[in-house]
């Protein structure tokens, strides 16, 4: 790997020559484009008409939609089916997308000849005309805006901030540890990264890792209610009166109130400090010495005069959802892999403590350079665990594709709905060695698959930042999406999760209290756990501090430590210390039982 070097890379954008002139306008849809489009898939479908778009079809139950999470349900078509089929529902039908060279093409070659479709119908409600669902006109008017909030000298400051709102994490781990608690490490890595997007965008602290705000609860609530809309086939809270009259549309109602209370007052607070609007001076300031680094500040000094609150309100709110959701999606999928390989877990443990030292303190940027194995984790993590796992296009225009890993050439047809299942793509045995296994050392090893036609495979030599991204990959790994409309906070999300992972990491072990089968998937904005990650933890330090054997340094040395402590103080007299003995105990059968039931499963 060729590791950047200096200070923190630039944020990933599409090079210019990639952007239209000023006066490119993209194709609209018309009523009558809609109409066609359902006539001719329905004929093609089920009236025998020869396919205009050549694609195999594959006719969907409604259990896909509403059984489940539906990147699941994709995998096995894609199995059967190959790198590009139709999914139909009735008249209703969406492309589904899994192949590096077509997504390759829509994301990079063609982005403008589609918009967001769907997504920017169930995101308009919550986000506005953000940038993740914003037509392009909009869009490119808020890119140019917001993509140099993410500068240099910015992103060197948050990685100290990353670093506080860690070390309240570990504070609060720290108590939980010594209560013996069991702890869910899906709504701790939730709460830190709230904080460290409240504070980055907003300067406003939300304290969740230490207590419940409203404006914490009606966010949950908002992406929870995306999440039903994405997937309930009638778009019931369109009918008038419906945020009245249904409970959950009342309930959004209210939860959308509180945080747009909240949003229009930060708002209305940075407005009120004049700053400068010279780009170049903003970008060179030192922000260690500016008592509001927040990007918002950095926003509302920027725009000026011209900026509206409506604008910054979509912009904040677009950031605050996708901002903290994707760090820590990725956050408990990696430590849930990397608690099911302990060996893997002791040799990143190694590695960060080779690099942090005995010190005491957070990582720096230079740390994070040197902490190339936490990095792949994170990678790694992303890869089989993408957030968002679906990505939504709708075609503008007539768009033929590559073939790909396939035979046949398909037409997207102008109207048409388009997953690209990155899921699919990124656990596609045409382009990952063992896709499902987690190796995060894989990405320092070439891939390439002449079976896949116009695929340049993976190369590491092109992993040039903080992680392998589409380049390195050709359009295999898009863990922030690709091209044009990629995710303008990728460098943010990666200095932030590597960060919380090496600090956790450095200072616990965990292990589940349960079955990792039992864990579950279930889909918000992101991929969530079904139930929790929950886990029982016990500091590196204390296990150390205790001289417990390596042997026992496992799921239940959190009980061991009072145990051994009890006999020392009682002298080791067999009648003393029964209540601690029996709980380890008690813990150590269910273990027991635990591998007994795995080999049985094993066998089977």
């Amino acid at each position: 790997m060729r590791a950047t070097t200096g200070g923190v890379t630039e944020p990933s954008s599409a090079p210019e020559e990639a952007l239209p002139d000023e006066n490119f306008k993209p194709e609209q849809l018309k009523f009558q484009d809609i109409v066609s489009l359902w006539v001719t898939q329905i004929l093609q479908t089920y009236g025998g008409k020869e396919s205009k778009d050549n694609a195999p079809v594959c006719e969907g139950v409604i259990d896909d939609l509403v059984g489940g999470p539906i990147f699941l349900a994709l995998y096995p078509y894609f199995r059967r089916y190959g790198g590009v089929f139709k999914l139909a529902f009735g008249p209703k039908v969406f492309m589904v997308l899994s192949d590096p060279v077509i997504v390759r093409e829509v994301l990079k070659e063609k982005p403008f000849s589609f918009d967001k479709g769907v997504l920017a119908e169930i995101l308009e409600p919550i986000m506005g005309q953000g940038l993740i669902p914003a037509p392009y006109a909009v869009w490119k008017n808020r890119r140019r805006q917001l993509v140099p909030g993410f500068h240099k000298a910015w992103l060197d400051h948050m990685v100290g901030l990353f670093g506080h709102c860690s070390n309240e994490l570990v504070r609060n781990l720290d108590k939980s540890a010594e209560d013996g608690e069991v702890v869910d490490m899906e709504e701790r890595f939730c709460s830190v990264s709230l904080d460290i997007i409240g504070l980055a965008v907003f300067n406003y602290d939300f304290g969740s890792v230490t207590k419940e705000s409203p404006i914490i609860s009606a966010v949950y609530n908002c992406l929870q209610e995306a999440a039903h809309r994405s997937t309930f086939y009638f778009p019931y809270w369109n009918i008038p009166f419906a945020t009245d009259i249904v409970p959950r549309q009342r309930e959004f109602k209210q939860n959308m109130k509180i945080i747009n209370e909240t949003l229009n007052g930060l708002i209305q607070k940075a407005q009120k400090f004049e700053g400068t609007e010279d780009l170049e001076e903003l970008q060179n300031r030192d922000y260690s010495k500016v008592k509001d680094p927040s990007l918002l500040r950095f926003l509302v000094d920027i725009r000026g005069a011209d900026v509206t609150d409506s604008q910054l309100r979509d912009d904040l709110m677009t950031m605050l959802i996708a901002g903290h959701e994707t760090t820590a999606a990725v956050l408990t999928w990696g430590l849930f892999c990397l608690m099911q390989n302990p060996e893997l877990m002791k040799r990143i443990q190694a590695d960060i403590d080779e690099v942090m030292g005995d010190d005491d303190r957070t990582p720096t940027y230079d740390d994070i350079q040197k902490l190339e194995s936490v990095r792949l984790c994170i990678a790694e993590a992303l890869r089989l665990y993408p957030e968002p796992p679906i990505l939504i296009r709708r075609c503008l225009e007539d768009v033929t594709l590559p073939k790909g890993a396939g035979d046949a050439e398909v037409t997207l047809i102008k109207g048409m709905d388009i997953f690209i299942s990155v899921w699919n793509l990124h656990r596609s045995p045409e382009c990952w060695e063992n896709p499902e296994e987690f190796d995060p050392f894989r990405f320092k090893r070439p891939f390439a698959n002449p079976g896949v036609k116009d695929w340049a495979g993976y190369n590491p030599e092109l992993f040039t930042g903080l992680y392998p991204n589409e380049v390195a990959s050709d359009f295999a790994f898009i863990p922030f999406g690709a091209g044009a409309r990629k995710c303008i906070g990728d460098q943010f999300a990666m200095l932030e999760a590597t960060i919380a992972m090496a600090m956790v990491l450095r200072r616990y072990d965990f292990e589940l209290t349960t079955d990792p089968k039992d864990i579950g998937m279930t889909m918000g904005a992101t991929i969530h756990t079904e139930k929790g990650l929950p886990e029982m933890i016990a500091t590196r330090e204390e296990m150390r501090d205790a001289k417990l054997d390596i042997g026992y340094r496992d799921f239940c040395a959190h009980l061991l430590i009072p145990l051994n402590e009890c006999r020392r103080k009682s002298f080791f007299l067999p009648w003393k210390c029964e209540h601690e003995r029996h709980v380890y105990e008690k813990c150590q059968y269910k273990e027991y039982m635990k591998r007994v039931a795995a080999m049985k499963a094993s066998k089977e």
